[in-house]
């Protein structure tokens, strides 16, 4: 776990995580829920949350940020800048995480800034989410796409 000033982490009980949570910048947080199982990262630069119930699969990685900007000029001198704590964070894209109640994610899963996962959705293996993802969904791919609806007597 990497903490920076001011962050804020919350688990619940019941809870597991066996995954890695970095916190990037100062005052980010992630708040996780009740009877949670995360064996996946966790990077967040301004917001993560998971709801009740959830799963988050071996080698998942869920980020709140694109980490870098697109502009080599800019990013540059990123990695110095990281470790000596003076990472310009100014041009670099951020959007908060929400994981809902009672999701799935598989096994190798990314799931990418500004993404929030409705209830009860399965996020299928190796799937890079990009978008919402409806309630009571299954998704899978790379970008993930919705393969099907879950039956009312599934949920």
């Amino acid at each position: 776990m990497c903490f920076k000033k001011g962050c804020f982490l919350n688990i619940e009980a019941q809870t597991q995580v066996i995954g890695t949570l970095i916190f990037e910048r100062e005052n980010a947080s992630i708040s996780i829920g009740k009877r949670v199982f995360i064996s996946g990262s966790i990077i967040a630069a301004q917001r993560v949350d998971i709801g009740d119930d959830v799963l988050v699969s071996w080698g998942t990685t869920i980020v709140d940020h694109n980490s870098h900007s697109t502009s080599f000029t800019l990013r540059s001198n990123d990695a110095v800048d990281w470790l000596e704590g003076k990472k310009d964070w100014t041009h670099v894209k951020i959007a908060p995480v929400k994981i809902s109640n009672k999701v799935w994610i598989g096994f190798n899963c990314i799931i990418l800034k500004g993404v929030t996962i409705g209830e009860g959705a399965v996020v299928g293996a190796g799937s890079v989410v990009t978008k919402d993802v409806p309630p009571w969904t299954i998704v899978a791919g790379n970008p993930a796409r919705i393969i099907r609806e879950i039956p009312e007597n599934e949920r």
